[in-house]
């Protein structure tokens, strides 16, 4: 065979081999369909190498995500233990308080509320709070200096009239709520039990000059066990103690009285 054949035979294209020879063709020519080419390094590899970081990677976050969201454990079914700040108190009873501690507390609460209501301020219902939350002879004991506390002369700086009576178009509160008691002592046919409350106390109307404002006091009540039930054998109040106002603006007249109309008053304290 020539070397000047139509294969592209010849001189410098790196082929070996004359006349009568099989031609050969060096596999570094890339000009040649018919040489074997180099093998070049396959791709593959490095796509499998980041394919594998990328699945590790999803691994990795799967895992991390998986311990934060970690169920919690079923909760019991045992009860919350009780706060002490949580209010306490035995329900009560068909008539009357209950006989122990609890009940001297929950009955002295309560006989804050109805002694510092606004039936204080008219005589006939005076005295029916009077008659049930003191003892007989209490009672009888302090009726006559009650009325003379709440004279004329008294209510008239209130706004009301001789028999407690608001003026026409206006509202009159009086409103005790206890915040917490304490007990000083404790026997089994005596109790001295202290009721922190606070209050709300003024005329409500347009020309009221006596405003609603709010008081603190704690009342100091000694109960004994009288006709099955706890009776309040005597009491006594001083202010405070007082929290730092808030700073809630004040409402208007015609909303305190609304207020007072819309929500009524607790006739069981605790």
């Amino acid at each position: 065979m020539s070397n000047d054949d139509q294969y592209g035979g010849g001189a410098g294209h790196g082929e070996v081999g004359g006349t009568g020879q099989t031609r050969t063709r060096l596999p570094d020519s890339p000009s040649d369909a018919y040489g074997t080419p180099r093998r070049t390094p396959r791709a593959s590899r490095g796509l499998i190498t980041v394919v594998g970081v990328v699945v590790l990677l999803i691994a990795a976050i799967a895992f991390a995500n998986r311990s934060q969201n970690t169920p919690e454990p079923p909760t019991s079914n045992k009860p919350p233990t009780t706060n002490p700040t949580n209010p306490t108190g035995t329900a009560p009873v068909a008539k009357g308080f209950a006989h122990d501690e609890q009940g001297a507390q929950s009955a002295a609460a309560n006989y804050a509320v109805a002694l510092g209501s606004d039936g204080m301020f008219r005589k006939d219902t005076r005295h029916t709070i009077t008659d049930g939350v003191y003892t007989p002879e209490a009672a009888a004991r302090l009726k006559a200096p009650q009325d003379a506390a709440y004279s004329p002369a008294f209510l008239a700086k209130l706004g009301l009239d001789p028999n407690g009576i608001p003026p026409q178009a206006n509202t009159f509160i009086s409103r005790t709520i206890p915040v917490g008691t304490r007990v000083e002592s404790y026997a089994s046919g005596t109790a001295r039990i202290s009721v922190w409350a606070t209050g709300l106390i003024g005329m409500s109307g347009e020309k009221s000059t006596d405003p609603v404002r709010t008081t603190w006091k704690t009342w100091v009540f000694d109960l004994a066990w009288s006709g099955d039930d706890w009776k309040i054998s005597a009491d006594s109040q001083q202010d405070g103690p007082a929290p730092v106002p808030g700073d809630v603006a004040a409402s208007s007249a015609d909303d305190i009285s609304k207020a007072t109309k819309e929500f009524g008053g607790f006739t069981y304290a605790r």
